[in-house]
């Protein structure tokens, strides 16, 4: 291939792959990664956080358990908004890891910034009812 014809025409269309990637903040392969929150008919915790944030890192293990102790009772979502950077306008988040809460009609009952131990999230979902 002739040089200028490569210069003239490659470059440039690498270069507006390139600055589109960057300036979208997410590839082709992670949109459409964040899954339907509130879960349909579920009370349902969304954690919004990333997984090399230090209180994130911390609350990993609780949204684990939680996700085990909970299964087919309550929706317990974490989604990573450093992979998801749309997420993070999508609810309104101001820092990480920011909490929110679902009643089972799918409304907003309430949310919590930075790190929330699991005594506190089980008082939730008993008070909307979750055993």
């Amino acid at each position: 291939m002739n040089k200028t014809i490569f210069r003239g025409l490659i470059v440039p269309l690498i270069s507006w792959v390139t600055a589109a990637f960057f300036l979208t903040g997410s590839s082709p392969a992670q949109a459409g990664q964040i899954p339907q929150v509130p879960v349909p008919g579920m009370v349902t915790m969304v954690d919004l956080g990333a997984k090399k944030c230090i209180p994130c890192k911390m609350m990993a293990p609780i949204i684990e358990e939680l996700t085990k102790e909970y299964q087919g009772r309550a929706g317990i979502v974490f989604i990573d908004v450093w992979e998801n950077p749309g997420a993070g306008q999508q609810f309104g988040i101001r820092a990480i890891p920011t909490q929110i809460f679902y009643d089972a009609q799918g409304k907003e009952i309430s949310r919590h910034e930075g790190f929330l131990d699991k005594e506190s999230i089980v008082a939730v979902f008993k008070q909307q009812g979750v055993k």
